[in-house]
């Protein structure tokens, strides 16, 4: 399989580097450093060695003097060696850690704060679409996503059919993080429907039949193991009463149809609309993360229904942006950048649709979303 370049720059100290399983983490730091010493926590008897023992990271340093480059990958496994890391990082032998995980929910009690201000914290997503060039299809994409794990797969939909079994094993599991795996599975199913829509705790508790608390234990945990993420409304001088509620993303369009059950009342049309929006979100989030920018993601709306699915707001720009699945554009599909315009006359305006022609409707720009996200790349601007 031809290995694509991702965009992802590695900074030049230590750094933790995260990202859900599957997205080439492990694939792209051996390219990178393949002379470096390596520690994968994913094999068994290694595990076993270091849970017990954590102080052996030491004496394998002190037998491989000449590495200077170390990774630990799923670190998560054993947090314990973060205290260790830190130790080895303080007494300035010129070491580079590399520590990858695609979980923080043990991290976060254990202390990656242990080495703030000592190793830098990097975010690994899936392919944005300019990383695959000629290459990147837009409906191949809202049908198995983009994690390069399913993308360079033979079977692309058999393999995005296990994927989300090997978190429930591989993960939930067996790190003890539910009690009741029969219910978690049933909230995977029932969570895929707020898929790119707002987000109401209080429905979800009541169509799976658990608590409300229980729903907030299971949206954490899909957070810690970065399958999801949640935006906020967008605030700053509101001018009008605003929903108080977040909007809800599975981060990979895949992941989100093979979640997704499908009824006869299911229409296909909204289905993938969902994915698509979730596609350009997890796009914009990578452009951020890998511009190293100052920007927040957060969306709009309003309790009168007006909505704009992301607003970018910083240093750099101000930028507000609707994603429509249609070849053809109706009054209807502006009016929530319209009514934001009315508040926010600074924001550049711009409309994702399907069709084929770049256009201006007023002060909005209409952009075939395809051709939006395929130059979409970090540390350029948004929109040139």
């Amino acid at each position: 399989m031809h290995y694509i370049q991702r965009f992802f720059q590695a900074p030049k100290e230590s750094f933790f580097l995260f990202g859900p399983r599957g997205t080439g983490k492990s694939t792209w730091l051996k390219k990178q450093f393949p002379e470096a010493l390596w520690i994968d926590l994913l094999n068994p008897e290694i595990f076993r060695t270091y849970s017990a023992f954590p102080e052996k990271l030491k004496n394998l340093l002190d037998a491989n003097k000449e590495k200077k480059i170390i990774v630990i990958d799923e670190v998560q496994k054993i947090p314990e060696l973060l205290s260790l890391v830190h130790l080895l990082i303080e007494e300035k032998r010129g070491l580079r850690f590399i520590l990858t995980g695609s979980s923080v929910r043990k991290l976060k009690s254990f202390g990656v704060d242990l080495l703030a201000g000592r190793a830098l914290l990097c975010f690994f997503h899936p392919f944005m679409p300019a990383e695959l060039g000629n290459a990147f299809s837009l409906q191949k994409a809202l049908e198995i996503g983009t994690l390069p794990l399913i993308w360079n797969s033979e079977d692309p939909h058999k393999t995005l059919k296990t994927y989300v079994s090997l978190y429930l094993k591989e993960e939930v599991q067996a790190e003890s993080l539910v009690r009741n795996i029969g219910n978690f599975s049933r909230f995977l199913e029932i969570i895929s429907f707020s898929h790119a829509s707002v987000l109401n705790a209080t429905n979800i508790a009541r169509e799976c039949q658990i608590t409300r608390s229980t729903v907030d234990n299971y949206l954490q945990i899909l957070k810690d193991l970065l399958l999801c993420y949640t935006l906020d409304v967008f605030t700053k001088r509101a001018k009008r009463e605003l929903s108080t509620h977040p909007k809800f993303y599975l981060f990979d369009a895949g992941v989100f149809n093979a979640l997704k059950p499908r009824g006869p009342l299911d229409s296909p049309n909204e289905i993938q609309g969902a994915a698509l929006e979730g596609l350009v979100g997890e796009s914009l989030r990578s452009w951020i993360d890998e511009s190293d920018s100052s920007y927040s993601l957060s969306f709009w709306r309003t309790r009168s229904g007006n909505e704009v699915d992301f607003i970018l707001y910083g240093e750099k720009g101000f930028y507000a942006l609707e994603v429509k699945n249609s070849k053809h554009i109706s009054p209807q599909d502006l009016a929530g950048l319209k009514a934001f315009q009315t508040d926010y006359p600074e924001a550049f305006s711009i409309l994702l649709y399907r069709g084929s022609e770049k256009i201006k409707q007023g002060n909005i720009l209409c952009i075939p979303v395809e051709e939006f996200l395929k130059q979409l790349k970090p540390k350029t601007p948004l929109w040139t």
